[in-house]
This record gives C-alpha cells, sequence and structure tokens, in this order.
C-alpha cells in the first residue's frame, strides 16, 4: 500500500499535508455523497446559508433546498423574530464601527 510518506519522498508532493489536501479534493469531486454531507453537516453546525451549502455540496440552491426539505431540516433564512433581527443588525453595526 502507498503511504503519504511515500508520495513526499518521490517528491510528488511538497509535504504530507498538500498529499491530503489533493487526496480530500479527489475523493469529495468523487463522491457527490459526501459533499452534500459535509455540507448539510457544516449549515447545521457552522451557519453557513444555504447557498453556501448548495455550493459547497455542488448542487444548485434549488436542489440544495429540496434535500434539505427531503431530509426534514429547516431552511434557515434569516431571523424568526423582530427581536433577532435588531439584534443582528446591532451586531453588524458594532462590527462595522471604527476603532480608534
Amino acid at each position: 500500500m502507498v503511504t503519504v510518506r511515500d508520495l513526499v519522498k518521490a517528491k510528488l508532493y511538497a509535504d504530507d499535508n498538500a498529499v491530503i489536501v489533493d487526496a480530500l479534493r479527489h475523493l469529495l469531486r468523487n463522491r457527490p455523497d459526501l459533499r452534500i454531507n459535509l455540507a448539510i453537516y457544516r449549515y447545521q453546525h457552522e451557519a453557513i446559508s444555504p447557498a453556501q451549502a448548495a455550493d459547497l455540496a455542488g448542487v444548485s440552491w434549488p436542489q440544495m433546498r429540496d434535500i434539505l426539505r427531503e431530509r426534514g431540516i429547516p431552511l434557515q433564512l434569516g431571523p424568526e423574530t423582530v427581536e433577532e433581527a435588531r439584534a443582528k443588525v446591532d451586531a453588524l453595526y458594532e462590527e462595522l464601527r471604527p476603532r480608534s
């Protein structure tokens, strides 16, 4: 079996990390199911938008919406209450406020 170190020693990659990154890229390219599941995980746990999840999954926004619905995952399209919206606006103002 070929190891990561074998590929680095043969000077096919600069280091172990380059091998792993390339291997993951190829894995995700060849396994759309993994891309979709990763996108769903990040959507649920890392607060990425549905559009970002669609991009990560390699599908269109309508396809991602349908995938989420089929799996019973609620769409998070924005604040659910006026208070949540105000809190988001306040947080944005705070983030954009010039620092002295």
